[in-house]
């Protein structure tokens, strides 16, 4: 699973996803990619989750590139302990993803495989996506 090596802070605040996102809306690597369509904070284990059924569809053919990646730390208090004495410890590495920025890229399979992987990814995912194509 993906994480940082190493971060400034080593907790961080919830923050809200608010607006579209500024950079990676356009495909740019590949020729076809799976937008977000809406906000959500995704967990280093759904990414990881996407890729695999991304890849196994793909039988390792073609390229993939993933355009997330989390480096937020989500802390959790343990079950069953009283308010108070500070914040709990990190949980799991989250990515913060605005409505409008791809997540995933493929290139080199035929549409129809590259379609149907990244419906697959999409299923494993908490929000709703959009499958686009390259502008050429």
């Amino acid at each position: 699973m993906m994480s940082p090596k190493k971060t400034k802070f080593r907790k961080a605040f919830k923050g809200r996803i608010k607006g579209v996102t500024i950079a990676g809306s356009t495909v740019s690597y590949g020729s076809y990619g799976l937008k977000a369509i809406e906000p959500a904070r995704l967990t280093a284990r759904q990414i990881e989750s996407a890729r695999r059924a991304i890849s196994r569809y793909m039988k390792r053919a073609g390229r993939m590139w993933i355009r997330i990646f989390p480096d937020i730390p989500v802390s959790k208090k343990p079950a069953e302990v009283r308010m108070g004495s500070g914040k709990g410890s990190n949980e799991y590495w989250a990515a913060r993803v605005h409505p409008g920025r791809i997540m995933f890229e493929i290139d080199g399979v035929p549409e129809n495989v590259a379609e149907e992987a990244l419906k697959l990814a999409s299923s494993k995912l908490p929000i709703n996506t959009k499958f686009v194509r390259r502008i050429v």
